[in-house]
């Protein structure tokens, strides 16, 4: 099984995850000419994909969808209010029904050999989830664009082969930086973005002797550096009260623009 952010941050994600027969993508929001050569990347192209898995409406993360849904005829899963929101906003053009499954969180559907799950988000978006995959006895979570977390969302995370989870922004970097009054609320808020400490504390509650991997994703630009993000979320691990340090894990930050490295689940 193979996790691969070929994007991520506030400019734009998309996410990889496949295994041997089954190929899909966790959101498209980069155009499709920079998804075709990201999956060039890792030997596809669109034409292997199985499905597009949307977590919300948001620009950042479908800006690519009516370009590789019409181009392709990939089917497009989300729920019912993400579908609704994409339809009325009309930012990606047409795209035909037949291709929109819709989902529910917390009801399994399986594509060919891979196992999706779609867990509930706290997010400023119609009905936002992020979801775990599994492949066998193998599971992945992809979670992105929550302002908060809860006991249900470290209940549904918990023994998670691999993760990809935001951390999104620095706190201070934030509040004096250039945003507006309103947009540093809406991101500090509960329905906005997790910060490198609250991912760092989220993590902290999530890590198992069987951890693999964690990507940390969904970096601000302007208000976010990889080097602050890795360490503040390091140093939450290694003060958290629990028997593990940052060290016991390996981690990583996904690339803005570039593909990054490809996480093998053994």
């Amino acid at each position: 099984m193979r996790l691969c952010s070929i994007a991520s941050g506030s400019s734009g994600n998309c996410i990889y995850v496949g295994t041997g027969a089954t190929h899909i993508l966790v959101d498209v929001g980069i155009s499709g000419k920079r998804t075709e050569q990201g999956l060039n990347t890792l030997g596809l192209t669109c034409r292997d994909l199985d499905g597009i898995f949307i977590t919300h409406e948001h620009m950042d993360h479908i800006s690519g969808l009516g370009v590789i849904a019409r181009k392709y005829q990939v089917p497009i899963y989300a729920t019912k209010g993400t579908i609704a929101a994409i339809k009325k906003a009309g930012t990606v053009g047409p795209i035909d029904d037949s291709l929109f499954q819709t989902i529910n969180a917390e009801e399994k559907l399986i594509v060919k050999d891979m196992t999706l799950n779609p867990m509930t988000i706290s997010h400023d978006a119609a009905e936002p989830v992020a979801y775990r995959i599994s492949y066998g006895r193998k599971k992945i979570a992809v979670i992105t664009d929550l302002g908060n977390y809860n006991d249900y969302t470290v209940e549904c995370l918990k023994g998670m082969d691999a993760l990809l989870l935001e951390a999104n922004h620095d706190v201070n970097m934030l509040q004096v930086g250039p945003y507006p009054y309103y947009l540093k609320q809406r991101i500090l808020g509960n329905r906005g973005h997790l910060s490198n400490e609250l991912s760092g504390r989220l993590l902290s509650r999530l890590l198992h002797d069987k951890m693999q991997a964690v990507v940390l994703g969904h970096l601000s630009k302007e208000n976010n550096l990889p080097e602050l993000a890795y360490e503040t979320v390091r140093l939450e691990i290694t003060m958290a009260d629990n028997e593990y340090k940052a060290a016991d894990f390996p981690i990583t930050v996904a690339k803005r623009s570039e593909v990054s490295q490809v996480v093998h689940i053994a």
